[in-house]
């Protein structure tokens, strides 16, 4: 990292007065027409005088000055070259008046190197001999002459460092919006990160943790009738089997595809093989002219099924189950009735170590797809679950899904 003194800019390339590329060309074609103008002029006027050995020794000397000063990269020790610079020009003025013209060029080289206190002293530096040569230019008789260039110093001098200014406010904001920008895809990485978590949450609650709730029911069940020569314990056993089957069947899948094992089944013969591992006597029933449907919304309605399901099985206790998939002409939608034990959906209590995401995570998947989920129940009333998704979601997804 370059540093800089006080007073003075930091270090930068070897484009003279800080302007780079074609302004600092501009800046030293100018001051090398001013000073060969100025010359010329010279010799025109006064020819071979006995100052004409003095002032070409001058001019030699600036010119090579400025030549260091251009030619060089930028760097602490230049501000002592453009002090120089300064000191053998004003002295050229001096002597020979002409040479005033050069100031144009000069504040650009001592404005631009530095700053501050130094600055202000480093364009006094040019304008005041500027107009004194200029003054003298006329014959000591114009102070318009002296008074002119004294004026334009300062306008020019006010212009520059407005210019400044908005160059450092337009680099400020745009480092203010470079760090907003990195901040806003700092939260929108982190909120990914979040939604993956909580569908990655919803996916473990639909598969591992239903299928291992309702096989340790089953479990407990064969338990407690173990001693019954009914075969109650049996069919229980049997029955916790295959949810276990299935169980790692969904595990073993969510963990190379996370999707859902049953996608190459019609959605009906899904539905039915998702609900009925939990609810055997569940009745299926489909409205409307059944269509294909995208992956992800096919996903969620099973995913829903599944999890109604599983919460009938352990907390309803109900004595019918339907399920009903209507095909309509601006949706799709998912009916789940039971007339078991019933809750209040207001009353639900917020998930916790020992479960209840289910509704939740019920509700996100849709809303997510752009649907709504209705959830209609009264303790001791049964309940129905609705999964509704728009036509626009259906056709944005299909249309993703072919390409």
């Amino acid at each position: 990292m370059n540093t800089a003194a006080p007073g003075k800019k930091p270090a930068m390339p070897a484009d003279l007065a800080g302007l780079p590329g074609r302004a600092g060309r501009v800046v030293h074609l100018s001051f090398l027409l001013l000073l060969g103008a100025s010359a010329v002029r010279y010799l025109t006027h006064h020819g071979l005088d006995q100052r004409w050995q003095l002032v070409l020794v001058l001019s030699l000397a600036l010119a090579g000055v400025y030549g260091v000063i251009a030619a060089a990269p930028r760097h602490d020790k230049t501000a002592g070259w453009v002090w120089l610079l300064v000191l053998l020009w004003a002295g050229l003025v001096l002597n020979a008046p002409s040479f005033a013209w050069c100031a144009f060029s000069l504040f650009f080289v001592c404005r631009s190197t530095f700053s501050g206190r130094a600055g202000y002293v480093g364009v006094a530096g040019v304008v005041v001999p500027a107009a004194l040569g200029l003054f003298l230019l006329g014959g000591g008789t114009d102070y318009a002459m002296l008074l002119g260039p004294l004026a334009a110093g300062v306008l020019l001098l006010l212009v520059y460092e407005r210019i400044e200014r908005d160059a450092r406010t337009r680099t400020r904001l745009l480092h203010e919006v470079s760090a907003a920008q990195a901040q806003l895809a700092g939260h929108e990485h982190d909120a990914k990160i979040i939604a993956e978590r909580e569908r990655l949450a919803g996916e473990l609650h639909d598969t591992v943790t239903q299928g291992l709730t309702s096989s340790l029911l089953h479990l407990e069940a064969a338990e407690q009738s173990w001693e019954q020569p009914d075969g109650v314990a049996r069919r229980n056993l049997a029955a916790a089997t295959v949810l276990l089957r299935s169980n790692l069947s969904e595990t073993r899948n969510l963990v190379h595809t996370l999707s859902s094992p049953a996608d190459a089944l019609p959605l009906g013969e899904a539905l039915q093989q998702a609900v009925l591992l939990y609810l055997p006597d569940a009745r299926f029933f489909s409205n409307g002219t059944p269509r294909p449907l995208p992956p992800d919304i096919r996903h969620v309605l099973l995913r829903v099924a599944q999890s109604a399901a599983a919460n009938i099985k352990l907390h309803a206790h109900a004595l019918t189950v339907s399920v009903t998939v209507s095909y309509l002409p601006d949706s799709v939608s998912l009916d789940i009735f039971d007339d078991g034990a019933g809750f209040d959906p207001a009353a639900v209590p917020e998930p916790t170590a020992a479960g209840g995401y289910g509704l939740r995570a019920m509700r996100q998947r849709v809303e997510q797809l752009g649907g709504v989920l209705f959830v209609e129940s009264t303790p001791g009333e049964g309940c129905i679950i609705a999964a509704q998704l728009p036509a626009a979601a259906l056709a944005q997804r299909t249309i993703r899904a072919e390409t």
